[in-house]
């Protein structure tokens, strides 16, 4: 008898398969192309924002005050994962930045000396904030529309 155990090839081939499978389940996933493309924007906009453990809660929720596709909600959110969570709340800060002017870098002893410690949390947070919202509505609008747009002329060709 053969033993059940896949060689790596095949295993990666299967995997491959799976994943292939479950992102063509999301992508065909129930609702209207706008539930669907409103699911992903809340999902991709709550994203953006350092939240972790609570952006998928957060990505649900807003897709429902939004109605949209919930589970495309919860998928939009992992825009940001463990491989762009630095380059992407980097970029956020940075934004930041420049809308609201230099802000702290890493705060040195002399500055947490005489500033204290939550002001400087503060600096940096509201920067980072502002940033993750503008990046997130930007994200969204795109990634949302251009879902609804392949949505609709997917629908056009197949009717044609």
């Amino acid at each position: 008898m053969r033993s059940a155990a896949l060689p790596p090839v095949h295993r990666h081939k299967s995997l491959l398969r799976l994943l292939r499978q479950r992102m063509l389940w999301l992508w065909h996933h129930e609702g209207s192309h706008g539930q669907r493309a409103r699911g992903l924007a809340a999902g991709v906009f709550m994203g953006c924002f350092p939240f972790f453990g609570l952006q998928i809660l957060l990505g649900v929720a807003l897709a429902s005050l939004v109605r949209g596709n919930h589970i495309l909600a919860a998928a939009g959110t992992w825009i940001s994962n463990p491989l762009t969570y630095v380059p992407l709340y980097w970029f956020n800060y940075q934004l930041g930045c420049a809308l609201l002017g230099p802000g702290p870098v890493m705060p040195s002893l002399q500055q947490l000396r005489q500033v204290p410690v939550w002001k400087l949390g503060l600096a940096m947070g509201g920067r980072l904030m502002l940033g993750s919202a503008v990046v997130g509505l930007v994200s969204a609008a795109l990634l949302g529309g251009g879902y609804w747009l392949l949505l609709e002329h997917r629908q056009g060709r197949a009717h044609s």
